[in-house]
């Protein structure tokens, strides 16, 4: 196969990796807008690079010529990697692309309940996902991975070791891996063991931003509606309030601006 057709064949696979990460931030979006709490923490995504493809390909057995055989074996050229906070986040982010109406699943791999020997640890789902070209509608596979915040690490230390040995990792080292694998689950383990605190804490992080954005955003409104040394003096009292850290303070604060706020429009509208 020509070298120079391998952009024009990649170029597919570039579009769904832009689209879906787009769509997983947009859900992840979905659910903190609604002030609910989101299963995915980041979502990244690449196409796998030609020397990988080829290398792939060639592990395989497939012709390297033979294009369509390529894309047929080699199941992970667009991959889409979401992060979860907590394991149990996972299945409900494979439950959110098991009922999503653009992909359909192709196969699912469950490396968490039972890990690689390597000690490697993810939720692995293969789906096919349509682009429309400007030659028509392309279906491609895409490999999604779904792993907590520790199993990426590993997952990234363990990639970069198998990179630089060539696959052929020093059985000392190897060793030291699996005991860090063994690590990375007490540590998820642990995690979810106060859960509850962790989101807690989150949560009322979250509100307090969302509450300062509100109030933030209302003082601002005021200064095209009201008296410019009355907003001041608003302004002013916020800083104060905010300074205190109390919560329930800012809170009545903003009730307050969303009624003068109100006033000043319905005196606009007379």
């Amino acid at each position: 196969m020509e070298i120079q057709l391998w952009r024009k064949i990649l170029d597919p696979y570039n579009q769904a990796v832009d689209e879906l990460v787009v769509k997983f931030n947009h859900i992840k979006k979905e659910f903190r807008d609604e002030r609910l709490y989101s299963p995915i923490e980041e979502v990244s995504g690449r196409v796998k690079r030609i020397y990988s493809i080829l290398e792939k390909a060639q592990r395989k057995g497939v012709d390297l010529n033979d294009i369509n055989m390529i894309e047929a074996k080699v199941e992970d050229i667009a991959g889409i990697r979401i992060i979860c906070q907590f394991e149990e986040d996972i299945n409900k982010v494979v439950d959110i692309i098991r009922n999503r109406a653009d992909l359909e699943i192709k196969q699912e791999k469950d490396y968490i309940t039972e890990s690689k020997k390597s000690g490697y640890r993810s939720y692995h789902v293969i789906a096919y996902y349509t682009v429309e070209t400007i030659n028509g509608p392309k279906k491609l596979e895409v490999e999604i991975q779904i792993r907590t915040l520790a199993m990426n690490f590993w997952s990234t230390i363990e990639h970069s070791l198998q990179y630089k040995y060539k696959g052929n990792i020093p059985p000392e080292v190897k060793e030291r891996l699996l005991s860090a694998a063994q690590a990375v689950g007490y540590l998820d383990n642990e995690m979810a063991a106060v859960r509850e605190e962790i989101m807690d804490a989150q949560n009322s992080n979250r509100a307090k931003t969302l509450l300062v954005s509100d109030i933030l955003t209302n003082i601002e409104n005021l200064y095209s509606v009201a008296n410019q040394r009355e907003v001041k003096k608003i302004q002013d009292e916020f800083y104060k309030i905010f300074s205190t850290g109390n919560q329930e303070l800012l809170a009545r604060f903003n009730q307050q601006l969303d009624m003068l706020a109100e006033n000043h429009k319905a005196q606009t509208y007379q």
